[in-house]
């Protein structure tokens, strides 16, 4: 039996491995598809709003509410976060690594921030007894240094 080129044999996505790893059942239809790749492609936490103008270039039939029911599936699914910034609105994020974010108070800008090193929130903060981290959400307030530069 001959096995198919490279060429036939399609590649998976950033997606694809995505859901390999964690395992989950999440049905993926081209929409969410477009709205995860649009994500993916973009380092700035996107809201669904920018999502929608991103993704409707491409798939012009797309709704903002079909936007927000894809963000709302990624979300539920854990391929994706959400970030909430005070009572702005919700930005999501590809990236599921250990990270905060840093938002940049003049422009608005939301930058994420990896650990220095080995960090172990437990050991770092005061927790009641007994209790267990399973995930932060932090966010860091400031100047950027591009804004910072300007001043």
């Amino acid at each position: 039996m001959a096995t198919p080129s490279p060429r036939s044999t399609p590649k998976p996505s950033g997606l694809d491995c995505r859901l390999a790893v964690l395992g989950t059942d999440a049905r993926l239809t081209p929409h969410r598809r477009e709205v995860f790749q649009a994500l993916a492609e973009s380092n700035d936490h996107p809201t669904a709003y920018d999502l929608f103008a991103k993704v409707k270039e491409r798939s012009p039939s797309i709704s903002l509410a079909t936007v927000y029911n894809c963000l709302e599936h990624l979300t539920s699914h854990g391929l994706i976060r959400q970030v909430q910034l005070e009572r702005g609105q919700s930005r999501y994020c590809a990236n599921l690594h250990e990270h905060v974010h840093f938002h940049c108070e003049t422009c608005g800008k939301v930058i994420d921030a990896h650990p220095a090193a080995d960090f172990d929130p437990a050991k770092f903060w005061n927790l009641p007894t007994g209790t267990k981290v399973t995930r932060m959400d932090i966010a860091i307030h400031g100047t950027c240094s591009a804004c910072v530069s300007k001043s």
